[in-house]
């Protein structure tokens, strides 16, 4: 779709909305493109590394009490920091 800089002046939220939903709209000055509303880029989730020790309890947990480990102990024993 192509609209005039005036008529996307007048109707930004119902061209945003068409946009959200996927539409690319193409913005014209004297019936030449200048400008192009498009849907911004999805935000990517983050992935755990699969080494995640909290995703691989049966190779990195193991049997036993814990005693007073401190949480620098803790990070050592399980991520070898």
């Amino acid at each position: 779709m192509t609209v005039n800089i005036h008529a996307a002046k007048t109707r930004l939220s119902d061209l945003v909305a068409r946009v959200e939903k996927g539409e690319r709209i193409i913005i014209a000055r004297a019936g030449k493109p200048v400008a192009q509303l498009v849907p911004a880029p999805k935000a990517r989730r983050r992935s755990l590394p699969p080494d995640d020790p909290l995703l691989n309890l049966d190779r990195f947990g193991f049997d036993g009490p814990g005693g007073k480990l401190t949480s620098k102990e803790i990070d050592r024993i399980v991520y070898g920091a």
